[in-house]
């Protein structure tokens, strides 16, 4: 592969940030140096951001495209390269997908795209139409009838990377307001009251038969794997302790200051949405990502249901004192792809992925991502 020189860049390590080049070579960082240098055919930066690519460890984006009005199920395969393309611009360069295994509504477009999103994923790889690295982010509803069935078919999956558990049953965890609840589950249309009530007494009826056993074999499978484990929404100190015995490495989403604390202590990665970032708060009335990184209890960004909310909650999140840009960009970067077991990327730094970003301030004072690059060749 052709050697490439970067520079005039601002370079963003994992602990710093200075003027300088970057050597890239058979999809390699083979140097990185501070100043400017006058090798012929270097790649003026003009004083932009060299950072490394973003690694996201959950996103709802996939869901968008293969169900993109309530009641159409598109093509998987073109949901996947759209997306894929998407994340590209957004300057992620890679990318666990998350796909919910067990429906809590019957029949609806999550048990109808499960099987068909991983196969597309499988192909669209094998057949390397991929613009960036996609793996595999198995999101468990504990409480729906079927998801145990589904994990079985998944759980030796090559591309099968995490594993988080959810419990959305309303009244508890992201749902403890039930109006919030009422609201959300009311976006594709109206229940009565009698329907509501009935919808309500049957998720609870389902959480109290399936949740439990449902979370002790996804544990002992999990376990028995050496797949990393996340749990969702920890809300109470009891979440926690229960995450911490079952050796879940993740908490993805604490709802409040307490459980994020609590698994602080436990030495859980601690993981909130981007969109709660940019937006200023949860849209299910729960702690805000601004609050946790102020009481430094945050480590992760998820780019959750919005890709490019990623780079923006970055910077936002390295405006707030006591953060830097390094800092932030870590969240970004190397925190989840360590999470993860990724030793190779995430970082500038010779011999890992040459995997980068090329970012510049608008002058709306919003970054945008002007070049990707994953392994060496330009994705974006």
């Amino acid at each position: 592969m052709k050697q490439r020189i970067f520079r005039n860049a601002r370079i963003v390590t994992a602990t710093e940030e200075f003027t300088g080049s970057v050597v890239i070579e058979d999809g390699l960082i083979q140097r990185v140096d501070r100043g400017d240098t006058s090798v012929t055919g270097a790649e003026d930066w003009a004083g932009d951001w060299l950072m490394p690519g973003l690694v996201k460890v959950h996103t709802d984006n996939l869901e968008k495209h293969l169900s993109p009005r309530p009641g159409v199920l598109w093509n998987a395969h073109s949901a996947m390269l759209v997306h894929d393309a998407q994340c590209a611009a957004a300057g992620i360069t890679t990318v666990l997908d998350s796909v919910v295994i067990g429906d809590l509504d019957e029949g609806g477009a999550r048990s109808q795209t499960q099987h068909t999103s991983i196969a597309a994923l499988h192909q669209c790889r094998d057949e390397s139409l991929m613009r960036v690295a996609h793996l595999l982010h198995l999101r468990c509803e504990l409480s729906a009838p079927d998801m145990l069935e589904v994990f079985h078919q998944y759980a030796d999956d090559t591309l099968l990377t995490l594993v988080s558990m959810m419990d959305h049953t309303p009244g508890q965890r992201q749902w403890r307001d039930m109006a919030s609840y009422r609201r959300y589950t009311e976006r594709n249309g109206r229940y009565n009251e009698a329907e509501f009530d009935a919808m309500i007494a049957q998720r609870k009826a389902d959480q109290q038969a399936y949740s439990l056993p449902h979370r002790v074999e996804i544990v002992r499978e999990c376990q028995a794997r050496n797949l990393p484990m996340a749990s969702h929404d920890d809300t109470l100190l009891s979440d926690i302790a229960q995450a911490v015995e079952e050796r879940v490495v993740m908490s993805e989403f604490p709802t409040t200051i307490e459980a994020a604390q609590a698994a602080r202590a436990a030495g859980m990665a601690i993981i909130m949405g981007g969109p709660n970032m940019v937006k200023g708060g949860s849209h299910s009335g729960n702690v805000s990502a601004a609050e946790l990184a102020q009481l430094d209890l945050l480590d992760i960004f998820s780019s959750d249901y919005v890709p490019s909310s990623l780079l923006l909650a970055t910077f936002m999140l390295s405006a707030l004192d006591g953060w830097t840009l390094p800092k932030a960009v870590r969240t970004v970067t190397c925190n989840p792809a360590r999470a993860i077991g990724l030793q190779d990327r995430g970082e500038i730094s010779p011999g890992l992925r040459a995997d980068l970003l090329r970012v510049r301030m608008n002058r709306a004072g919003m970054p945008m991502v002007i070049e990707t690059w994953f392994g060496g060749t330009r994705a974006f």
